[in-house]
């Protein structure tokens, strides 16, 4: 059942964890038991035993946690340095991030872990033009507030139900690991500011009134099916075909994250049952039309920031490696020494043709692994763009390949909202309505606050 909520919600956002968190308060900033406001550059670190907050001579310190809530939340703001951003992605880096809010500082494991409490529908501006660039039009800009709304307070309703760990085991044994990844069950905050839950950057990002306006026009409205919030997700590029939820994480169908073609119409001279490997292999090595399939420069630069377009292909892409690169990767990737690798056979796949399940055959030792983020990771150093892909072995030498080209399809899981087939669909002139029913069926759209 949905809550009923009388009045917006906050969101406890994660920022960093570090042992030694260096920021700066701009403004006045209150601290309860304390007369004085701070302002200025701090250092917090845990030390003795407690959690100190130092600049110059000046320090606070307690064994519990530190607030530090603004005098005025519309013109005062905080930085963090050295936030990581794209964590484990091929985008990886530090940056300084400024934000609204309090800020909270607690301690775990010996270590500091930064908090952002700000409200959801300030939070959403910064996701939007955080995930995108503020270029994007009107229409899925609302399209994308609406998902991601959706998105966060349905996490927040299923994080105080359950429990979980990042790594879910399905099945383990000799001959086969089959998990999956999803949201980090983050008891300390509801949900973090890198990529695996939404990407965060406080106001770092240049805001425009687009932005401010599609939250503001939307606020307050989700996706719902069967009375409940959906858990709506989205990715860079479906590469034709979205994926359906159970093939990525839990077996638990969402009939509003089913597979669909993303598409006015059924693609010419494909067959899409992938459960036929030629059908696999004909797809991902070949252009079928789709709202993602575009090299339109305007509509890839409303989407993607400075650093996602450092990837120059999304619909359809191939990597190589030598057996050298591929047998020391796997190894280094999954702890287990295969010996030279002899072939990646497909096993399962979604009906994306997103490989569910990959078999390695080594000369040491044989596995299948699985479920579609353990592939990505393990073939490549950060992640393959998609485990939509066909695998070919070259200059075999007695019995050994000495080369493989992995050959792929799209960009991300490829579950819920395609983000390039959006904003296409939004320069044709489709209203944000219409994008989100067709990425999710059998949802409706509700105003809760």
């Amino acid at each position: 059942m949905i809550k009923n909520y009388l009045s917006e919600p906050l969101v406890n956002v994660g920022i960093l964890t570090e042992k030694k968190i260096n920021f700066e308060l701009h403004g006045d900033f209150k601290v309860y038991g304390f007369k004085q406001t701070f302002s200025g550059t701090f250092s917090a670190e845990y030390i003795d035993k407690m959690l100190q907050c130092r600049k110059g001579t000046e320090k606070i310190e307690t064994y519990g946690e530190i607030i530090f809530e603004p005098s005025d939340v519309l013109t005062e703001s905080f930085i963090i340095r050295d936030v990581t951003i794209g964590v484990k992605f091929h985008w990886e880096r530090k940056e300084k991030e400024r934000f609204t809010g309090t800020l909270k500082l607690i301690v775990e494991n010996d270590k500091i872990t930064a908090i952002n409490i700000i409200n959801v529908e300030n939070y959403l501006v910064s996701v939007i033009s955080s995930e995108m660039s503020t270029k994007c039009s009107m229409q899925l800009l609302k399209a994308h507030a609406i998902v991601s709304r959706s998105w966060l307070l349905a996490q927040i309703e299923k994080s105080k139900k359950e429990a979980k760990n990042e790594l879910q085991i399905e099945s383990k044994s000799d001959e086969e690991v089959i998990g999956w990844h999803d949201r980090e069950d983050h008891k300390l905050f509801d949900v973090c500011a890198d990529d695996h839950c939404q990407r965060y950057q406080g106001i770092t990002k240049i805001f425009t009134d687009a932005t401010r306006n599609a939250v503001k026009q939307t606020s307050g409205i989700v996706l719902t099916s069967d009375n409940k919030i959906c858990d709506a997700r989205y990715s860079k590029s479906c590469g034709g075909i979205t994926e359906s939820f159970e093939n990525v994480w839990e077996e638990k169908k969402f009939s509003y994250l089913t597979s669909i073609i993303d598409y006015k119409f059924e693609p010419d001279n494909y067959n899409v049952d992938f459960s036929n490997e030629f059908n696999a292999q004909k797809w991902i090595k070949g252009n079928p039309a789709a709202y993602c399939n575009t090299n339109d420069k305007r509509i890839l630069s409303q989407i993607l920031l400075e650093y996602d377009q450092e990837t120059a292909d999304f619909y359809r892409w191939k990597v190589g490696y030598s057996q050298k690169e591929i047998s020391e990767l796997i190894k280094r990737k999954s702890g287990i020494d295969f010996g030279d690798i002899i072939d990646l056979l497909p096993i399962k796949r979604g009906a994306s043709a997103r490989l569910i399940k990959l078999k390695i055959v080594g000369t040491k030792k044989t596995l299948t692994i699985g479920k579609e983020l353990e592939i990505r990771r393990l073939l490549s150093a950060s992640h393959l763009y998609s485990s939509a892909i066909v695998i070919e072995k070259f200059e075999i030498a007695e019995g050994i390949p000495q080369r493989f080209v992995i050959h792929g399809a799209g960009w991300g899981h490829g579950v819920g909202l395609c983000q390039i087939g959006a904003a296409v669909m939004a320069a044709r002139g489709h209203m944000f309505d219409e994008i989100l029913l067709h990425y999710f069926k059998d949802s409706k759209l509700k105003k809760l606050y």
